[in-house]
Formats: C-alpha cells, structure tokens, sequence
C-alpha cells in the first residue's frame, strides 16, 4: 500500500509573495493609462474597389471550376464576402488599459514577461500600436485619440521600443502585392 503523501502530496507554494504575503499573482492591477478605439481597421470602399476584385475573383473562378477545383472557389468567396463584410460593418468600439502588470485589450490580457518589444505605425490615417510578443504573432491595438509619447513612454519602462521594425516576409510579399495590384486609386494626400 502507498503511503497517502505518495498518492496526496502537500500543496506547496513556491512563487514569489510580496510584502503582505500575498502571492505576486494575487496583486490589484494598477492603472497608469486607459482609453477606448475601434477593435479593428476600418475603411469604406467604393464601387471601384469591388468592381476590381469581382472581375478578379469572375476570372479565378473560371481558370478554377475549369480545373475542378471547386473547394477553392468556395473559400475564395467566402473570402471576398469576408471582405465585403468587414469593409461595410463598421468595428465596435473597446477599452484598453495599461496596467503594472501588463496591457488590457478587449479582455485579453499580455503580461509585460510576454511581450518582447513595441513600435507604432500608421495604417489608413490611424495610429496603432504594435506588440511583439516572445511568442505568436503581432498584437495591433489602435490607439484612437490616445497620444503616441504618453504610451511610449510608459510601456517603455517594461519593454524595448523598436523605432523601426524589422520586416517579415510577409510585410514584403503584401508590400509587393499591393503595389503590383491596386485594389483601388491612392487616396490624395
């Protein structure tokens, strides 16, 4: 027969506690900044932006139901009426927090140990702020009427800011698409 100790170990703690004796995990989140922005990019189209991507998407469907690959055409509707959706809805608006112990987004939570390093960028006349973290893919926060130097500066007291961020393979490929295939006219600036 086991012992009970063997079957039931003892519970033990062994993270870090504070000066109350309470587990670091435990702690109040402390609030430095927090303002509300769109949940995603968002961007009416006009006619000339759908008429391009049907006659796109009228010729792919033929070279594909003459290849009988209709699962393909399927997904690529489903994709554009993906884009025509999210081209006509426009984004509910959500709250963000920067915190002692990390950044609030739309209830999802990124701890300072997950996050590796910050820029901002520009996209459609909208500032967002960008995280990289340790591990996944790129986090996209718009910052609304948020002030770019007041985030700065404080999300640089947790993690590296990047002035200029490194480029993936995928920022070139889209970058290339998109200027071979204009969807639509530049907007003048």
């Amino acid at each position: 027969m086991l012992p009970s100790s063997f079957l039931f170990p003892p519970i033990v703690y062994t993270g870090s506690m504070d000066i109350d004796g309470k587990p670091e995990t435990e702690k109040e989140p402390e609030v430095y900044l927090s303002w509300s922005s769109p949940s995603r990019l968002f961007k009416r189209r006009d006619a000339e932006f759908y008429k391009t991507i049907g006659a796109i998407v009228f010729l792919l469907t033929i070279i594909l139901v003459f290849a009988s690959e209709f699962v393909l055409v399927l997904a690529m509707l489903s994709i554009v009426f993906l884009v025509y959706v999210l081209s006509t809805v426009p984004p509910e608006n959500v709250n963000h927090r920067i915190t002692n112990l990390g950044i609030e987004s739309a209830g999802h939570y990124y701890r300072w140990e997950e996050l590796s390093e910050f820029w901002f960028d520009n996209q459609w006349g909208q500032a967002l702020l960008m995280l990289k973290p340790l591990f996944g893919t790129r986090t996209v926060i718009l910052l609304g009427e948020e002030k770019k130097d007041k985030v700065r500066e404080l999300l640089a007291k947790h993690i590296p800011f990047r002035e200029i961020p490194e480029k993936t393979w995928m920022d070139n490929a889209s970058s290339w698409l998109s200027s071979k295939i204009p969807l639509e006219r530049p907007s003048p600036q």
